[in-house]
């Protein structure tokens, strides 16, 4: 049997609410078919209308012409058949039509300018203003590449009046600033999108346009911070839209010119259609154009052999799909100039495939998998310091003279500079053996100490360079390289007291070379320092507390002995990092011991200590901690100017995990005084340098949780949405805990709930409030099941909405919170009277039960709980009248039910004037709504005396805030009573 009518139309509105995509289409085209079996001929308009808007919302745009060509002829001899409102769509995509044959290079140009004509003819007739028309006219235009044309049409869209036939607010603002920006007009472009992206004006699909539109602007003004904003807000509202491929695009072009070529590769790999999808070839030129945009940075990069995702069928790399993408991009560019007439179209992809990164690095704060580093291609370094050559020199005399000049310096780039004369040494041409034994002693120090070599494999290495160093004439270097040994030597499991034996006559024999003249200061400070290490490594490894006091007892003596060789020789080349790393232990013991004051002083000394002596690059380690110290004793000025000085000072030095740490010690002390804005920013960097050092999973996920959080503390709920929903997948519980995965989930259903997706919220915190559940301490569990129960009151979802709230009243219960309690009670009468739940019978109950735990509770509340309780029940009372009046057949007057419920208001008054002046605001409201009902009920005396009594209570003052908005009501009762008693 085949539907009727009425179950065709219901179907037609189902399937305008379903998600874009083939599904929505291919439906759209069965109700179509059925409803021309009906042989209705108005429902047969409606099922072509309907199946025109989904065309124009998918990737099969080019199925558009042949319905509303039928349409038109439909109309053409029977408009009787149309409704107004049909009416009134025909004439609307006639403008869909019209451009959208633009995007088909099959169609001639001759046959899109009649179109145009005939829309312009039509419009007429119809007393249409020619604004609509105007703009079609500037879309021609700037198609073909015709600037005076498109001058003249704009002029006159500007011109023209407003009707119900010009483009919605958000879309004509969208088209003058895209206008603006082709002309190199950024400032006024942005200028002209600006309401639509306050949300002044919003459609279908907008601000999702403006501000994929708006991301190359922001960059070219210098906002780049507005445009990852705008990255992040819009790419999460197109993403699930299937005819929002040219957005896509956009962002993926923003992604390949700031540095985000990883981002940009997850936007490619979400929608593959997107690279074959012919519906629209406009659309998929400009994706082709931008995906090889992508593809020639990753190339640039080093990265042409990596995997890609592209069109089915085929394993990409990202040179192959470079090359496709721009074959495809450019043949499809001039079949339009072919159809044209013109080079417009090639000339605008060209640009677009030549643009250069507009930053070189702008993150994002959403992590993207980071393309792996070809063979052979080293990892991105920090920028060389000001006393490292720009270019390192190839020969090896140079380099060996570069790699003694940083040793001397104690720069930490001496490690590389050494490893890279290693390297040329080794080469063919580059004469291992005319390197002394005194530099290849050198080299094997140097890789002991900066080539994270395991601990047995360094103890053999520094022997090696200590045996070096002896044949070279050198004791005291080869001495302080025996000390580097044993100390490799204690970081083996359970090796400490070995090389605490070892240590001690090797620092007898430096001391006596120091004392003979045959070592220098930095020398034996060098052992000095080692045995020092050894302690504080017994330190830790101490097996209980009395083991432990005696090992800080021991590593303070060895710190004070080192302390009291290098305190005489302040000045000394080298001995300046000695009293810095004695000061840094001594803080350590003092820190052990309870005394964090002391310790913050000597960790600052240490700082001090090697930032005097201009080797600020050691002062890192030691500016951290005492920013953590100050941090943990509140002194946040001054640990927020030891984190300042340490990101300061190991900018280009310190490795890329060492920098997301000083990044996020900085965002949290930040944060921690109510910085948020900037806070947000070093959480970005944070994230950043984690994905750099291939901790994007666990330092960079902690950043990026509390960079959410962050971000909707500044109100910024999208971009805490679009981050947090990245680093969910992230966050675990065994990696990072529980709590910070509740507190993601929390974040991210209040992010959402700002951006009324209540559905997904309420997901969010139901996961959420399963996890709480398994806490011994019940508050968090209660507040998320309450959270999630309203989320789904608000999405409609009625019978999960009202199991949510039983839950949630039963932890409420439990913890004796008898106010929430009441309040879920409540929620669930009203959605007892919602279409298709119990009822109002079952709603009073609710009300009652409500009722009775509000009393209940009154009987044995001390005194200072007792307002809330009264309040509550006040506030039971003023809804149970409200739910009886809203659920009452019968016209006032006519039905008892209004008097029951004007009953409850009076004692719900009565209830918050005892509550006490904290609830003023509601003691008004609920006289105005009895006010209301007075009225209604024929009693026009006692509706004017409640107003009047909300005048005088609100006329002296603003108790609450609310006197204003309840005042204009008064004043609006009177007048609405005067109106109907002629008084």
């Amino acid at each position: 049997m085949s539907p009727d009518a009425t179950t065709i139309r219901q179907a037609l509105r189902e399937n305008d609410g379903e998600p874009e995509g083939p599904a929505r289409g291919a439906r759209a085209e069965r109700l179509l078919a059925e409803a021309e079996r009906t042989g209705d001929a108005a429902l047969v308009v409606e099922a072509l209308t309907h199946q025109l808007q989904v065309y124009n919302y998918s990737s099969e745009k080019d199925k558009m012409f042949v319905p509303f060509a039928r349409l038109l002829r439909m109309w053409d001899e029977r408009p009787g058949d149309f409704s107004d409102f049909m009416t009134h769509h025909l004439f609307w995509m006639f403008k869909w039509v019209s451009s959208s044959m633009l995007d088909q290079p099959h169609i001639p140009l001759a046959a899109i300018e009649k179109w145009q004509s005939e829309m312009e003819h039509r419009y007429r007739l119809a007393g249409h203003s020619e604004r609509a028309v105007c703009q079609g006219e500037l879309e021609i235009a700037r198609h073909l590449g015709d600037l005076p044309r498109a001058e003249r049409a704009y002029t006159a869209w500007q011109a023209a009046d407003r009707d119900r036939m010009a483009n919605c607010h958000a879309c004509e603002l969208h088209e003058q600033g895209s206008w603006q920006a082709q002309l190199g007009l950024d400032v006024e472009a942005l200028e002209s999108w600006a309401p639509v992206l306050a949300g002044e004006h919003t459609c279908a699909h907008e601000p999702h346009a403006v501000l994929a539109a708006s991301l190359l602007p922001l960059l070219r003004t210098g906002r780049p911070e507005q445009a990852r904003a705008h990255h992040l807000r819009g790419y999460r509202m197109v993403r699930s839209m299937e005819s929002m491929r040219n957005a896509a695009a956009q962002h993926i072009e923003f992604c390949a010119l700031t540095g985000n070529e990883a981002r940009g590769l997850e936007i490619l790999a979400e929608r593959p259609a997107y690279l074959t999808d012919t519906g629209n070839p406009a659309g998929l030129m400009d994706y082709l154009a931008v995906t090889a945009l992508l593809m020639d940075r990753l190339t640039a990069l080093g990265h042409g052999g990596q995997s890609v995702p592209g069109p089915a069928g085929t394993d990409w790399t990202a040179s192959s799909l470079a090359a496709h993408a721009r074959a495809r991009a450019l043949e499809l560019a001039a079949r339009f100039d072919g159809r044209n007439g013109t080079a417009q179209v090639g000339k605008l992809v060209r640009e677009r495939l030549d643009r250069r990164p507009l930053v070189d690095r702008l993150p994002l704060g959403v992590r993207a998998g980071r393309p792996a580093v070809p063979p052979g291609r080293p990892e991105a370094a920090p920028a060389p310091s000001s006393g490292t050559p720009a270019k390192t020199p190839l020969d090896l005399t140079a380099l060996l003279a570069e790699a003694h000049r940083l040793s001397d310096a104690q720069h930490p780039d001496a490690g590389a500079a050494w490893e890279a004369v290693a390297r040329r040494a080794a080469e063919p041409d580059g004469a291992v053996a005319g390197l002394s034994d005194h530099d290849r002693a050198c080299v094997e120090d140097h890789r002991a100490m900066y080539g994270s070599l395991p601990p047995a494999e360094a103890v053999a290495a520094f022997g090696t360079a200590a045996a070096l160093y002896e044949a070279a004439g050198d004791p005291g270097e080869a001495a302080a390289a025996t000390g580097r040994a044993a100390y490799a030597r204690a970081l083996e499991p359970g090796g400490a007291d070995g090389a605490l034996a070892a240590i001690a006559p090797v620092v007898d024999g430096v001391l006596d070379l120091y004392a003979d003249g045959a070592a220098t200061a930095r020398q034996a400070g060098a052992v000095l320092v080692c045995r020092a290490r050894v302690l504080a490594r017994l330190v830790q490894d101490a097996p209980d507390e009395a083991a432990a006091e005696s090992a800080v007892a021991g590593l303070e003596q060895g710190a004070r002995e080192l302390l009291a060789f290098t305190g005489p020789l302040r000045g000394e080349p080298g001995v300046a990092t000695r009293t810095a790393e004695a000061l840094d232990l001594l803080g350590d013991v003092a820190a052990f011991r309870g005394d964090p004051h002391g310790a913050l002083e000597r960790y600052e000394r240490a700082a001090a200590e090697t930032g005097g002596a201009g080797l600020s690059w050691y002062a890192v380690e030691y500016l951290a901690k005492a920013s953590g110290l100050a941090a943990q004793l509140e002194e946040y000025e001054r640990a927020e100017g030891a984190a300042r000085a340490a990101l300061e000072h190991g900018a280009a030095f310190v490795p890329a995990r060492g920098r997301a740490r000083l990044h996020l010690r900085l965002a949290e002390i930040l944060a921690g005084t109510g910085q948020f804005a900037e806070a947000v920013e070093q959480a970005l960097d944070a994230a950043h340098w984690a994905d750099e050092s291939g901790e994007g999973r666990t330092l960079g996920a902690h950043a990026r949780h509390q960079l959410g959080g962050w971000l909707l503390r500044l109100d910024r709920a999208a971009e805490a949405a679009a981050v947090l929903e990245a680093v969910l997948p992230d966050i675990t519980a065994e990696e990072h805990g529980d709590g910070t995965l509740v507190q993601t989930l929390w974040w991210l259903g209040d992010a959402l709930t700002a951006l009324h997706e209540p559905r997904e919220a309420a997901g969010h915190w139901l996961r959420a409030a399963d996890i709480a559940r398994r806490r011994p301490e019940q508050h968090d569990h209660a507040m998320l099941a309450n959270l999630a129960a309203q989320a789904l009151y608000r999405a409609g979802l009625d019978p999960q909405a009202e199991l949510a709230y039983a839950r949630a009243g039963e932890l409420w219960r439990e913890l004796g919170d008898v106010p929430a309690l009441v309040r879920t009670l409540r929620v669930r009468a009203w959605i007892a009277i919602r279409q298709g739940q119990p009822g109002p019978a079952a709603a009073r109950a609710f009300m009652a039960a409500a009722e009775r735990e509000c009393e209940d509770a009154l009987a044995s509340a001390p005194a200072d709980g007792a307002p809330r309780l009264l309040a509550e029940l006040a506030d039971t009372h003023g809804q149970t009248g409200e739910l009886i009046a809203h659920v009452c057949q019968g016209e006032p007057g006519e039905a008892p039910e209004y008097e029951e419920a004007l009953g409850y208001l009076d004692r719900a008054v009565a209830g918050f004037t005892r509550a006490g002046a904290g609830h003023v605001g509601l003691r008004t409201a609920t006289e105005l709504m009895a006010a209301w009902l007075e009225a209604d009920l024929g009693r026009p005396d006692a509706a004017r005396e409640r107003a009047r009594k909300v005048l005088e209570i609100h006329g002296a003052g603003e108790p609450d805030g609310t006197g204003e908005e309840r005042r204009a009501e008064a004043e609006a009762l009177l007048e609405y009573v005067g109106r109907r008693t002629g008084a």
